[in-house]
């Protein structure tokens, strides 16, 4: 083990693993803002729904990599044309979204129907219903599966490096090719992995105690 080449890339990891967090972040927030309205609207829209169930079925049963393919390759023909991250951070959170879409669904039908029928006794509509019945419950009820998944995204992005993205899988190629050491820098790379994801479990621990008890504390 070449402890002085571990030393002497880790600033480079460091940065790759910034950029790492920053695509999976962004394609985290576009999976949740989409994922929650493809949810939202085949809830209250009936005809959506053979729509909704086709998306799911498509980018779920299709692999990632051969959507960014499409995504960064095939839209140029059509005159569209994204960056390496522009791409990776779109067809990411395109295919996140029907993850997502699906542990809302899931956790929208956890919630007692009584509740919601409750609220309808008491005067709420629909929109209030939402906010202040079924929103609360189903976010903590989604949030560990939201965590699981955030993870998959972060493991997911490192099929980013076959269209350059500079990220973490990526910088261990370079340093390969670089130095022709294999096990340092992969050595490194599962570490910087394991790491992150650890830290994120703890995040998604620490939010759904403290939602758990909001909601408690409400009641």
């Amino acid at each position: 083990m070449d402890w002085n080449l571990i030393v002497q890339i880790l600033p480079a990891f460091a940065q790759a693993g910034a950029i790492t967090l920053l695509v999976s972040a962004g394609a985290v927030l576009v999976g949740v803002v989409l994922g929650f309205w493809l949810n939202v609207v085949q809830d209250t829209w009936l005809p959506f729904r053979r729509f909704y169930s086709l998306f799911v079925w498509f980018f779920r049963g299709t692999p990632f990599l051969i959507q960014l393919f499409v995504l960064y390759y095939g839209f140029p023909q059509i005159g569209i044309t994204f960056s390496p991250i522009e791409a990776t951070v779109i067809g990411l959170g395109i295919y996140s979204s029907a993850y997502f879409a699906e542990i809302f669904r899931a956790s929208w039908q956890g919630i007692p129907a009584g509740q919601v029928e409750a609220a309808r006794v008491f005067g709420l509509d629909r929109w209030q219903t939402l906010r202040h019945v079924q929103l609360p419950q189903a976010l903590r009820l989604a949030l560990p599966l939201m965590t699981n998944q955030f993870i998959l995204v972060l493991k997911e992005s490192s099929v980013a490096s076959i269209i350059t993205v500079p990220e973490l899988t990526m910088r261990a190629g370079t340093v390969v090719a670089e130095t022709f050491s294999y096990v340092e820098p992969y050595l490194l790379l599962g570490l910087i992995y394991w790491v992150i994801a650890l830290a994120l479990s703890r995040v998604g621990l620490l939010a759904e105690a403290r939602m758990s008890a909001h909601l408690v504390a409400k009641v």
